[in-house]
């Protein structure tokens, strides 16, 4: 299995956060979330992600963030890292995903932190956290992707 996806030179760090900054064609999913790519490695195939996690839209009767867009928000964490990774050559739809929670998460900003453990051509092995304001893990996730090509980023 390859450990890389790309066949011509990928684009720097600095290009994929600029893209990711500028794009006027974030997802409604991501919009929704508050998404927002801080930081990318390929060498450490590593995505740094906040979102805003507003309590009129993600708020449960305890006025926490309910669990369910806890796992969509570590769902981008890691599509995105697989998507870095490939050199932004790829897309990596999610088959399976396995969601740890560790402590209520409260509305406001949250950090996510995606990787990517093993990307092959046809699997990916990833890796997302969830932080709150106070720097303190609320939920991890570990997921299984298919990296699927896409023809431009934009």
């Amino acid at each position: 299995m390859s450990d890389t996806l790309a066949d011509s030179p990928a684009p720097t760090d600095e290009e994929i956060l600029a893209r990711f900054q500028r794009s006027t064609r974030q997802p409604p999913c991501s919009q929704t979330l508050g998404f927002r790519v801080v930081a990318v490695s390929q060498a450490e195939r590593t995505v740094e992600v906040t979102f805003e996690a507003k309590a009129e839209l993600f708020g449960n009767p305890m006025k926490q963030i309910q669990g369910g867009y806890l796992c969509a928000m570590l769902d981008e964490c890691m599509s995105v890292a697989c998507q870095v990774a490939s050199g932004m050559t790829h897309v990596a739809p999610t088959v399976e995903m396995k969601t740890s929670f560790f402590r209520p998460a409260m509305p406001g900003p949250l950090r996510g932190v995606g990787r990517v453990i093993r990307l092959g051509k046809t699997i990916a092995f990833t890796e997302g956290e969830l932080f709150d304001a106070e720097g303190r893990m609320v939920a991890k996730a570990t997921g299984t992707a298919v990296p699927t090509p896409f023809k431009s980023y934009k």
